[in-house]
């Protein structure tokens, strides 16, 4: 085996084959069980994660294809069909390394599918066919770095793929079907965004995967990167022997899987813990499966065990259990236990002699397990409990509602627990006006270069970025060119032009004071704060949030992707004492202006939660319609959520929208379902 200057898988995740780590486990399983669907690997900044992905390739044994084939097709399965075809017998085949081919968040769909080959439409008039990034990946790896931060309509083709197994392009001209069966991985910072639910699925399994805190082990990390960087092939070389052993044992165990037996008790035990931890679909239940035999085979074993459905469960069912949209993955390992119980999945009886005295190869045989008359039920405890603990603060909360008035303050004594949301609803969407040309989302208007085509610039004149043919020769065309021959200058290129969506920066001004303090409005406030940021995790927004009682405000929290480190900040926010108004809208501009400079293409949307009362001195007031005046200057669209309720109301937040230029929305008005009673109101 060559020398390797990549970083060895086996100095990341480690070579004892008892001690793997999640992430070793995750990659290794799914590459001894590529139909188990891929990895998701879920971790913070400077984890390994990337590095631990790109030393798979070097363990997965090598492919054959035809010579010349650039849809990598196997030889010896006669239903694959290149596009580069037809290959006979006699055709020529060699073996290559499998590959790893990355797909970069901002490719192009046409870098994705394939697209035409320009140079030969252009200077040879044929109309070919130049095959895209899952062409390349069949039969190999297809890596997403920052899978979170993918481009929906890239998304899209994606899970296509991964459904179906194949790529159709109708497009320019031809028609071009191939395979496309690859192994995904992404790696994702859980920081800044999560990831659709529908490509989450698509996902077998995912893995966790943080910096070690024991200072040794990160010290050991330190000293193993720095060897590295020092010297590549030196240390490829310290770690060539763990490396065949592990890519060894890979083949062995793939080799191995098709005579790994799944019992009637195993599979019914997989049933069992997948319905009690109330996973969407079936999926789950297949890939567990999968994952419990794939482990069985790399460790040895030729059925099923207790361990092996443990391992496989917590790698294959967190990220599908059903949980509320901030709540992070997880499984309960002490429900799983009880439902797993103590005693191994009995075999199943051996099948009844065959009377044409045939022997049969997969006919599994008796005593292979270790005998046990365990029943295979889990008992009442197992399915009885529920995987999520509920936090019923609702009721109380409004019980303590009842018989005070609701503009009046209701502090929290010493260490109580804040008020909690209610469940969210589906909101009212909130847009920027005007157009922009930020990163593709789903909420405001955009020109950019994705979504519906509505003209053609030159490069540079617009915010397109692909070639757009048709105005391309129609502007070559348009050219005096003396009746000869067509002939593409530079000048002639244009780029299409398209509007789609944009994600945005939703920044939440909220007030905390004593006036917003009664339980009932905090309640109605919060439900309504946490149903605009389900919507902002929805649509893939930026989210920051800005508070502000007692004498000055603050940032709770910067601008982020990710929601559910917003949600947690809003869950724990208290309320009580002077409303400070002024000095929160002064904050909010602070941070608006500085996220422009870092990234004047995300336009903001401001959402200033208050009922309007500034307190906190003489001129108060006037202060806070200064700094409202100051906020309106920034040109932000602005949305005021106003928090006043109860029969006595006096408007101070509507003037204060007209102060921001601000639409005024009442908080009970945040809903959408509320929206559409109102126009059915005010229709009839």
């Amino acid at each position: 085996m060559p020398l390797r200057t990549h970083y060895p898988f086996s100095a990341i995740v480690g070579c004892d084959d008892e001690h793997l780590d999640d992430l070793g486990l995750s990659l290794v399983l799914t590459s001894v069980s590529p139909e188990i669907g891929g990895v998701l690997v879920r971790g913070e900044k400077g984890t390994a994660k990337s590095t631990a992905v790109r030393g798979l390739a070097s363990l997965l044994p090598p492919v054959d294809v035809y010579r010349g084939d650039r849809f990598s097709v196997d030889p010896a399965d006669p239903a694959q069909r290149s596009p580069d075809g037809p290959f006979g017998s006699g055709s020529p085949v060699e073996s290559r390394p499998v590959r790893l081919v990355e797909l970069p968040v901002g490719a192009t769909e046409d870098r994705v599918l394939g697209s035409l080959h320009l140079e030969q439409a252009l200077t040879h008039g044929q109309v070919a066919y130049e095959p895209g990034l899952l062409a390349r990946a069949h039969r190999g790896i297809l890596y997403v770095d920052e899978v979170n931060l993918l481009h929906d309509h890239l998304v899209d083709l994606l899970l296509d793929a991964a459904a179906t197994g194949r790529v159709t392009v109708e497009r320019d001209g031809f028609s071009v079907e191939h395979t496309a069966r690859f192994l995904l991985i992404g790696t994702m910072n859980p920081e800044e965004g999560e990831l659709r639910p529908q490509l989450l699925d698509r996902f077998g399994l995912t893995v966790e995967v943080a910096a070690p805190p024991e200072p040794a082990r990160r010290a050991e990390v330190v000293r193993r990167r720095m060897a590295h960087d020092a010297d590549p092939a030196a240390f490829a070389e310290r770690y060539r022997d763990a490396e065949e052993a592990l890519a060894k044992r890979v083949a062995v165990a793939r080799e191995s899987l098709a005579r790994v037996r799944l019992s009637e008790a195993a599979l019914l035990k997989i049933a069992e813990v997948c319905a009690a931890f109330d996973v969407d679909g079936l999926r789950a239940d297949i890939v567990t499966a999968r994952t419990a035999m794939a482990h069985a085979a790399w460790a040895g074993r030729t059925s099923v065990t207790r361990a092996d459905i443990r391992r496989a469960a917590l790698l294959a069912l967190p990220h599908r259990r059903r949980r509320n949209p901030f709540d992070a993955p997880g499984l309960d390992e002490d429900l799983l236990d009880r439902i797993l119980g103590d005693e191994e999945p009995p075999p199943d009886p051996p099948a009844p002699p065959d009377p044409q005295g045939s022997d049969d190869p997969d006919t599994p045989s008796a005593g292979t397990d270790d005998s046990s008359d365990a029943d295979a039920s889990s008992g009442a405890d197992g399915p009885d409990a529920a995987p999520d603990g509920g936090a019923p603060d609702e009721e109380p909360a409004s019980q303590e509602a009842k018989g005070s008035e609701d503009d009046s303050p209701a502090p929290r004594p010493a260490g109580a627990a804040p008020v909690k949301a209610a469940a969210p609803y589906r909101p009212r969407l909130l847009t920027v006006r005007g157009s922009g040309e930020g990163a593709d989302g789903r909420r405001s208007r955009a020109v950019g270069a994705r979504g519906r085509r509505i003209g053609a610039a030159p490069p540079g004149q617009g915010p397109g970025s692909s070639l757009h043919l048709v105005e391309t020769v129609r502007a070559a065309a348009s050219r005096p060119h003396g009746g000869g021959r067509l002939r593409l200058q530079p000048g002639d290129l244009r780029v299409a032009v398209r509007e789609g969506q944009e994600t945005n920066l939703v920044l939440f001004c909220v007030d905390a004071s004593g006036s917003m303090a009664a339980r009932k409005r905090m309640t109605e406030v919060k439900t309504a704060i946490l149903s605009l940021l389900l919507d902002a995790y929805r649509r893939r927004d930026k989210v920051g949030l800005v508070t502000f009682r007692g004498r000055d405000a603050e940032l709770a929290l910067p601008p982020t992707r990710s929601v559910d480190i917003a949600a947690a900040r809003l869950d724990d926010l208290p309320a009580g004492g002077r409303t400070p108004l002024a000095e929160g809208l002064v904050e909010a501009a602070r941070v608006l202006r500085r996220e422009r400079l870092r990234d004047p293409r995300l336009r903001p949307l401001l959402v200033v939660v208050t009922d309007g009362r500034a307190t906190g001195g003489r001129g108060a007031v006037g202060r806070a319609l200064s700094a409202a005046d100051h906020v309106a200057g920034l040109g932000v669209t602005t949305v005021v959520v106003d928090g006043e309720s109860g029969p006595l109301r006096l408007g101070l937040a509507g003037r204060l929208a007209a102060h921001l230029g601000a639409d005024h929305l009442p908080v009970s008005e945040v809903s959408a379902d509320a929206l559409g009673s109102a126009v059915r109101e005010r229709a009839s």
